[in-house]
């Protein structure tokens, strides 16, 4: 899509803090992060969201939950991170292009209040 903001970031047109690029995906730091490390991973492709993946998707989204692995702890998250994906409006999803969170670092609260 020529109007998505996270294909225009793709293609160079809008700027970003790079963490990591590659043919098919391009990760790069959160211009408003919740945490010491929050980066963002999408695939070049686009792709609305996790509900739009279909079988021909499988090895690009194999290959991002991997990478987030490994990018991770390149940004130094050895003890651990948190990875989220909204998916549509009811999921909380602000910008319909499909992006992985990796957050970590400091003190990260629980994703659900128990009691």
């Amino acid at each position: 899509m020529s109007d998505c903001l996270f294909c225009r970031i793709a293609r160079g047109e809008i700027p970003a803090s790079k963490v990591y690029e590659d043919d098919e995906v391009l990760a790069f730091n959160d211009i408003n992060p919740v945490a010491p490390v929050h980066f963002l991973m999408i695939p070049k492709q686009h792709l609305a969201s996790l509900d739009d993946a279909q079988a021909g998707h499988q090895a690009l989204l194999g290959k991002l939950l991997l990478l987030a692995s490994k990018l991770a702890k390149t940004q130094g998250l050895e003890q651990g991170f948190r990875t989220v994906i909204n998916t549509g409006r009811g999921g909380g999803q602000e910008v319909f292009h499909l992006h992985i969170h990796v957050i970590g670092g400091g003190n990260i609260p629980p994703m659900v209040k128990r009691n």
